[in-house]
């Protein structure tokens, strides 16, 4: 059960005749790491950078590089595979392919193949800088945007023939996360939601600390799906070793104190409220100015218990959906309810931490949902990023479907 939006899908990843062009191999690597099919279309300049038969090995398939090759399928390859296609990249897009699609121009089989496409289009233009500012290049990237395109705009830096600015194309990660994006539903759109995610780290003096083995991934998943699906998300974070997901305001925070403080100042504006930060419950009561040496055989640390965020939120919300995480150790569905009950949450995602494939630090997780209604819904271990899709369906569709229901009135 895969609801990452690529597990199984046909994907056609179109390389032009770009110096980036060595960079759709990462692409092609990270569609087939995901469970894509890929099917690979080079134009005929695009084998001058890198040879047809590197796609061919690492997709498993033929490329498409000649409308008029032989063979039984060859002379309705460009329909068939438009109309199996979920969705398309092109990456690198040059200045002469953008020029093509904007116009309407069928000349060879990338473009004769895009006339026919209706799925998902994701184009990632590389090129010199003076080139992409170029007004007839912008101009038919405004027409391929109002026409559906997603448009990923090009990185900035030093190009290959020694000009600096944009033109760049972005690292095979970002195009995958783009491509991800395109293929998932937009029903969050108009959404606000705020999300917090990772562990807070509470000083015991300037060297040390207390803290937790949360790793930050099942929140920002959360993050990156809810972007994914037209959200605007804002995303509260403790201490990680992750980068900050694409398009999605990130905060980052050290301690329990200061994401209350954030989180509180937040969830006005916000929704949907998803909190799968894993706050310490306890801090010192006293953190030295400088380090404690050693000394005594005992050391004796007074802790105090930090402020109960989602109880607060729980109490102060008014027209927001409220989520919950609960990691627990035994007693899931027990633990679970109640925190679901005493802190007025919508749904609480609970699972059981301990071993290697859920929980603190995996990039899967096995968790089981606990809705307000009394109902449950048990996932079967899967990544994180489609724990995070299952979770905004059911927030989507059984929460605030049901807030936007007229209420009923006895007669």
């Amino acid at each position: 059960m895969m609801r990452n939006g690529i597990k199984n899908k046909k994907v056609i990843l179109a390389v032009c005749g770009g110096i980036a062009a060595y960079k759709s191999i990462e692409i092609l690597r990270l569609l087939k790491k995901a469970g894509a099919e890929v099917r690979v279309i080079m134009t005929q300049s695009a084998q001058w950078f890198v040879g047809a038969l590197t796609f061919e090995a690492l997709s498993g398939q033929s490329v498409f590089k000649d409308m008029f090759q032989e063979g039984s399928e060859a002379s309705f390859r460009h329909i068939d595979w438009a109309r199996e296609a979920d969705g398309v990249i092109i990456a690198p897009a040059t200045a002469n392919t953008i020029g093509k699609l904007a116009n309407g121009i069928a000349d060879d089989p990338l473009s004769t193949f895009m006339l026919a496409v209706a799925s998902p289009v994701l184009i990632c233009p590389s090129m010199n800088t003076h080139m992409y500012a170029n007004q007839a290049v912008q101009r038919n990237l405004d027409t391929l945007r109002s026409d559906g395109y997603v448009v990923v705009e090009p990185a900035s830096g030093q190009l290959a023939c020694g000009t600096t600015g944009p033109g760049r194309l972005p690292e095979p990660e970002e195009i995958f996360d783009r491509f991800l994006g395109c293929l998932s539903p937009k029903d969050l759109v108009g959404k606000k939601i705020l999300v917090t995610a990772g562990p807070t780290i509470e000083p015991i003096d300037p060297v040390r600390f207390i803290s937790n083995r949360s790793s930050g991934k099942m929140g920002f998943a959360v993050a990156r799906a809810a972007e994914h699906r037209g959200a605007e998300v804002t995303l509260i974070s403790g201490p990680t070793h992750l980068a900050d997901p694409m398009n999605v305001t990130t905060i980052r925070v050290r301690t329990a104190e200061e994401m209350a403080g954030h989180v509180f100042q937040q969830m006005e504006n916000a929704d949907v409220i998803i909190k799968s930060a894993a706050v310490s419950d306890y801090g010192p009561k006293e953190s030295e100015a400088h380090k404690i040496k050693k000394g005594k055989n005992e050391l004796v640390l007074h802790l105090q218990q930090n402020e109960d965020i989602l109880k607060v939120l729980g109490q102060k919300k008014k027209h927001q959906i409220l989520v919950g995480f609960a990691a627990e150790t035994k007693d899931l569905e027990k633990n679970a309810t109640q925190k679901l009950a005493e802190k007025n949450l919508d749904i609480i995602a609970g699972n059981l931490v301990g071993s290697s494939d859920s929980g603190f630090e995996s990039d899967t997780n096995t968790v089981t949902l606990f809705f307000k209604d009394g109902t449950t819904e048990s996932l079967p271990t899967m990544e994180k990023l489609e724990v995070a899709h299952i979770l905004l369906d059911r927030i989507a569709t059984k929460v605030l479907r049901a807030a936007k229901a007229p209420k009923s009135t006895k007669n």
